[in-house]
């Protein structure tokens, strides 16, 4: 788009948005269909349905064009998503595991979001998730996610990263 942008920021329920709440204020001044671009969001995040995910929409104020760009949701959520629970403890460093993850699924997981994170490879994006992972009380594989981050250090997962990247094309 040309010079004469405005760039709106917006954290919306994928597939689920409404032309109100912090989206009629945000987007309305711009001049714009407020129904076509929810619906045009609502099908760029379809695919993160019953997510958070970040929105920015890019307005050119002179002609009232716009491009959706979606992030991806937070780390959080793509765990979450993946295991099918609402959310993650409240006191994760007390008490016993709230769920329990399978490695292809951190892997996934990992995968899906290795564009935001700043490992170099498949295996470091799992340790980052698994970060994630200690603040919300979520095991892998019945163990603390350090525990995992360690074997994936020692090469105990190497196997299940290779057959992943094969599989995915992860460069």
């Amino acid at each position: 788009m040309s010079d004469n942008t405005e760039t709106v920021s917006l954290l919306i329920d994928a597939g689920e948005a409404k032309p109100s709440g912090s989206i009629a204020p945000a987007l309305g001044p711009l001049g714009l269909n407020l129904g076509k671009v929810v619906a045009d969001i609502n099908e760029a995040t379809l695919a993160f349905k019953g997510m958070k995910v970040p929105v920015n929409v890019i307005v050119n104020v002179n002609t009232r064009k716009y491009e959706i760009v979606v992030g991806l949701p937070p780390t959080s959520a793509l765990v979450l998503n993946e295991i099918g629970i609402p959310k993650g403890s409240g006191t994760s460093n007390s008490g016993a595991p709230i769920a329990n993850m399978k490695i292809d699924q951190l892997i996934k997981v990992a995968f899906a979001k290795r564009t935001d994170l700043l490992a170099a490879t498949l295996g470091g994006a799992c340790k980052e998730v698994l970060g994630t992972m200690v603040c919300m009380g979520i095991t892998v594989e019945n163990k603390d996610p350090r525990e995992i981050q360690r074997l994936i250090s020692d090469g105990k997962y190497d196997k299940e990263l290779q057959t992943f990247e094969q599989s995915n094309s992860y460069n």
